[in-house]
C-alpha cells in the first residue's frame, strides 16, 4: 500500500534514482560524512519547485535513520569517552536548533564562498599530512578536549542546522585535527554528535511540517542500508581508507561549492 501510495504521486524513475542517491549517500555517510552532498541535491534536483526547508526536513529523516544504524555499529568496536561526547553533543544539539530556526534568515549563498575557501585548505592540509588521522597524535588533558570539542559542536552543529552537506566531515576533521583522534574514532564520535544535530534540527522541521513522508520514509530504508554497508567496510579497512574516502568527500565539496558560486 505504501509503495502503491507513493507510486501514484511519484514516477518510478524519481523513485528509484532517489532510493540509490540514498543508499550512496549512507555508504559515504557511515565512514567519513559528507552524504548530504549526495543526498540533498539529488532532492533539490527532484523537487525543484518545493520549499528548501520541506527539503531539508526529509533529508533529516532519512538522513538520522541511517546515521544511527552507523553509530550503532561503531560503538560495538570503539571504547567512547562518554564525558566528552555528552558534552561535544548537547553543544552540537543546541547550535543545530539555532541553525535550523535561522534557515530562512541566512543568505546561504553569502556562506558559500567561504565554506570553499575552508574545504580548499582542508584538502590541502589534509593530502600533504600523509599520516594525519592514521594514528593517535595528541595527548591533550580531557578538560582541554571537552573545551575544544564544545567549540567543534557548536560551529559544526549550527551549519549542520541550516544548511547542512558535509556535516560529517567537518566533525571528522574538527576530531582529528584539534583532539588528535585517529580516523576511525573520529568517524565513531562523529557519528554520535551528527544524530544529535539531526534530531535537533528535526524537531524544528516537524513541528513547522517541513517534510515529504513518504519521501523520507524510502530514502530511510535506503539509506541504513547503505550506512550498514559503509559502517562494515570503514571498520574493517581502517584508517587508510577512511583518509582516502575522506579527501574524495572533500573534493567533491570543493566541486559542488565552486559550482554552485560560478553558476549562481
Amino acid at each position: 500500500m505504501f509503495l502503491l501510495d507513493l507510486l501514484t504521486d511519484y514516477s518510478l524513475l524519481t523513485l528509484l534514482l532517489l532510493s540509490l542517491f540514498a543508499f550512496a549517500a549512507g555508504f559515504i555517510d557511515a565512514a567519513v560524512g559528507g552524504g548530504g552532498l549526495i543526498q540533498l541535491p539529488a532532492l533539490l534536483i527532484q523537487f525543484h519547485d518545493t520549499p528548501l526547508p520541506t527539503l531539508f526536513g526529509t533529508n533529516k529523516i532519512a538522513a538520522l535513520s541511517g546515521t544511527s544504524v552507523a553509530a550503532y555499529q561503531y560503538s560495538k568496536r570503539i571504547k567512547y569517552n562518554f564525558k566528552l561526547l555528552v558534552v561535544i553533543a548537547v553543544s552540537a544539539f543546541i547550535a543545530s536548533y539555532l541553525g535550523a530556526n535561522a534557515v530562512s534568515h541566512l543568505n546561504v549563498k553569502a556562506l558559500k564562498p567561504i565554506v570553499l575557501v575552508i574545504l580548499i585548505l582542508i584538502a590541502i592540509y589534509t593530502f600533504s599530512t600523509k599520516d594525519l588521522g592514521l594514528k593517535q597524535t595528541k595527548n591533550i588533558s580531557l578538560y582541554r578536549q571537552m573545551m575544544y570539542g564544545s567549540l567543534i559542536g557548536l560551529i559544526v552543529g549550527f551549519y549542520d542546522g541550516f544548511f547542512g552537506p558535509g556535516t560529517g566531515s567537518f566533525f571528522v576533521l574538527g576530531f582529528v585535527v584539534i583532539l588528535g583522534f585517529e580516523f576511525v574514532v573520529a568517524s565513531a564520535y562523529a557519528k554520535i554528535i551528527n544524530c544529535m544535530t539531526n534530531i535537533s534540527a528535526l524537531f524544528v522541521f516537524v513541528r513547522q511540517g517541513n517534510y515529504m513522508l513518504g519521501i523520507a520514509v524510502l530514502m530511510s530504508v535506503c539509506n541504513i542500508a547503505g550506512n550498514f554497508a559503509g559502517s562494515r567496510m570503514a571498520l574493517k579497512k581502517g584508517n587508510s581508507y577512511i583518509r582516502v574516502v575522506f579527501l574524495v568527500i572533500v573534493s567533491m565539496m570543493i566541486a559542488r561549492y565552486g559550482y554552485d558560486i560560478l553558476v549562481n
